[in-house]
């Protein structure tokens, strides 16, 4: 019984010291885009050979790990790798990577080469990181193509209209908004603002912002200029009309083109019908001296001449 015990114990042991026990260290705080970080990889039991550890990181479109190295191709690492610098300094190994962007975040982790190891690997870690897009203000209620040309800046209504516009962005997290008038001290928390009926004092220029809820300080602004038109002004003069006349432009390009695209291979087809098939009747059959289809001769030779 007792030997079954030291045996047990012994096996056990064994397996401890042949753990890689490899720790990935890295920021915990949110880290926003743009900002450089580094990574470490730290061997807890201090048993392992640090050079024979290197990092991988795992492609989230192909789900696989590549490994990355210092010495690595520069366009490899630019376009695949973004851009990291691995560093062996003092026995330490880092992962440094500067101005760190949405899709470096990982995860990453560090492997050992040793084969011994049990577990070869540490634990996954992504980077905590924060980012936030450039705000746009569209129209609201329009399609996706009115809302493509509609990108708001400097927009101009008729008096007594409805006006309801519409500021998003791109983020890490659902960002929380606001609108704001300058020179009035009212806040609308919304991604939205309708104004119906619009009075000549509606006009103004409005702010949209975007602010993250977890990182107050990563905020993005849009300010767009409303100007009120007259009740009896034309409506090309009006934004609405603007959009319409680039949509049905952009249309009528697209029309002339496919209407060239089309008289063209129709022309086309019709030239190769006109031509009609090779005459290959040659390579059939013998061609006779006396037959009709040879050429005038003296000769009475029956022969084929092939």
């Amino acid at each position: 019984m007792r030997g079954y015990i030291f045996i047990t114990v012994l096996a056990f042991t064994f397996l401890q010291r042949s753990t890689a026990s490899l720790e990935l260290k890295g920021p915990t705080e949110p880290i926003l885009e743009g900002q450089d970080v580094t990574l470490e990889c730290v061997d807890t039991e201090s048993e392992l050979n640090m050079s024979r550890v290197h990092f991988e990181r795992l492609s989230k479109y192909r789900g696989v790990w590549y490994r990355l190295e210092s010495d690595q191709a520069y366009f490899y690492r630019r376009c695949f790798l973004y851009d990291v610098d691995v560093r062996r300094e003092d026995g330490r190994l880092l992962l440094f990577i500067p101005g760190i962007q949405s899709w470096s975040e990982g995860p990453y982790r560090c492997v050992s080469e040793d084969s011994s190891a049990a577990d070869n690997s540490s634990q996954l870690f992504t980077i905590p990181l924060h980012y936030m897009r450039e705000v746009a203000v569209h129209r609201a209620g329009l399609g996706y193509l009115t809302r493509y040309f509609n990108s708001v800046q400097d927009l101009k209504v008729r008096l007594g209209d409805d006006v309801e516009l519409e500021c998003s962005t791109s983020a890490s997290e659902a960002p929380e908004y606001f609108w704001a008038k300058e020179g009035e001290d009212w806040l609308l928390a919304s991604n939205k603002l309708k104004l119906e009926k619009v009075r000549e004092q509606d006009g103004g220029r409005f702010t949209c912002s975007a602010q993250s809820p977890t990182v107050r300080s990563l905020v993005k602004k849009r300010t767009i200029s409303i100007t009120v038109l007259k009740e009896d002004a034309a409506w090309y003069k009006t934004t609405t009309g603007h959009i319409f006349f680039t949509v049905a432009g952009a249309g009528l390009i697209l029309l002339v083109v496919v209407i060239a695209m089309t008289t063209y291979l129709c022309r086309r087809a019709r030239q190769r019908k006109n031509k009609g098939p090779i005459d290959d009747r040659s390579q059939k059959k013998p061609i006779y001296r006396v037959s009709v289809e040879s050429l005038p001769s003296t000769a009475s030779d029956k022969q084929p001449l092939v």
